[in-house]
């Protein structure tokens, strides 16, 4: 069995003396682990850093096997351990793809959506609205998107300002009647409405929060969302208005 992919490494650790247990994101083949050897020499170990664009090649004998990879560089995202915002920013990232996503199950739309937000981490400022619409793309992509279309009780466009934890579908301020206090807030910036402030954004990341982490997460039988995503929403609320 031999592939080769391109891919975004999500994780790493040791294995014996020197190698390394790798887990990449990959166009064509999804989430998928496999054994470098050397992976934790002083040549490898500065490559395979969470983050990392890999050009990876992988071999096993048998297809549930583990396997090995042999992998090189194709683009360093080491530039963002300079800035702890991008940095917690990227962890999360790589965390939530790692802890959520289905092993060996490709996910093209996403990869490329992943791939966009890394490269506007990378890029500075004004990146906290793609990584909570990426938040949103990735509850699409695993079967649990939110329909911010229209108002589940009216079908009405206009003054969308909840959503129903229930449903996943918008509620419009005027039909939130009795239940405005068991409905989470909408943020206008997901509805492409005013600037996305700080908190705005915070709003944003606690209602993605919520379904990821009592509706995805309970489903796949999972623990408790990854400790990197909880420090970035710490951050980000901590981050002064513009």
């Amino acid at each position: 069995m031999d592939w080769r992919d391109e891919g975004v490494l999500l994780s790493v650790r040791r294995h014996g003396e020197s190698a390394a247990i790798i887990e990449v994101f990959t166009l064509s083949h999804g989430r998928h682990a496999g054994i470098v050897h050397g992976g934790a020499s002083r040549k490898l170990a500065p490559i395979l850093q969470p983050g990392a664009q890999l050009d990876v090649s992988w071999h096993a004998r048998l297809d549930e096997h583990l396997g090995t990879y042999t992998a090189e560089p194709l683009r360093s995202r080491a530039g963002l351990m300079a800035d702890r915002l991008a940095l917690a920013g990227l962890n999360s990232v790589c965390a939530l793809l790692a802890f959520l996503l289905p092993e060996r199950e490709a996910h093209g739309a996403l990869y490329a959506g992943t791939q966009g937000l890394l490269d506007r981490i990378g890029a500075g400022e004004g990146w906290p609205i793609d990584y909570l619409r990426w938040e949103l793309g990735l509850l699409e992509e695993m079967g649990y998107g939110l329909d911010l279309s229209r108002c589940a009780l009216t079908g009405s466009r206009e003054d969308l300002a909840y959503v129903s934890p229930r449903s996943g579908r918008a509620v419009a301020r005027r039909a939130a009647g009795e239940w405005v206090d068991k409905l989470l807030p909408l943020p206008a910036c997901l509805l492409g409405q005013g600037p996305a402030t700080s908190d705005e954004i915070a709003a944003g990341l606690r209602l993605t929060g919520y379904f990821l982490e009592h509706r995805l997460a309970p489903d796949l039988g999972q623990k408790p969302l990854p400790e990197a995503r909880r420090r970035l929403v710490t951050l980000l609320s901590r981050m002064p208005e513009s």
